[in-house]
């Protein structure tokens, strides 16, 4: 698969993917006999992955950290399970603090729906 389609199908700019690549998030991508990065399904896999991570708010420094350590193989487990366990527990209060966010804002609406439904009611009252 192209970086192009890499791109649109994972929502990241091909200049994102030359980076993490060049940064060594993403392995270096084989390529096809003109040079042309030919991304295969491990690839995309990482890709993906890199993605989610991204979205939840992990740093490219935790992330580089990570792969790392997923480089340096299995006896490197239980130190990234730790910053798995350590990325979530901050997700998690994040998640929390944008609920109390979306609360309030339903809240406010709630009390300009009841306030606009008073004003009509006042309104039609007054008419009658």
């Amino acid at each position: 698969m192209r970086i192009s389609e890499v791109s649109e199908q994972s929502g990241m700019s091909a200049d994102t993917l030359r980076y993490y690549e060049r940064i060594g998030l993403i392995p270096p991508v084989n390529r096809n006999g003109s040079g042309i990065r030919d991304y295969n399904d491990m690839d995309m896999k990482r890709v993906e992955f890199i993605r989610c991570m991204r979205n939840a708010g992990l740093s490219i420094e935790v992330l580089s950290e990570y792969v790392e350590l997923v480089q340096q193989g299995d006896e490197t487990i239980e130190a990234r399970q730790e910053i798995l366990k350590e990325q979530r527990k901050q997700l998690a209060a994040k998640i929390e603090e944008m609920q109390e966010t979306l609360d309030l804002l339903d809240y406010k609406i709630d009390v300009y729906e009841n306030a606009v439904l008073k004003k009509e009611q006042e309104i039609i009252q007054l008419e009658e």
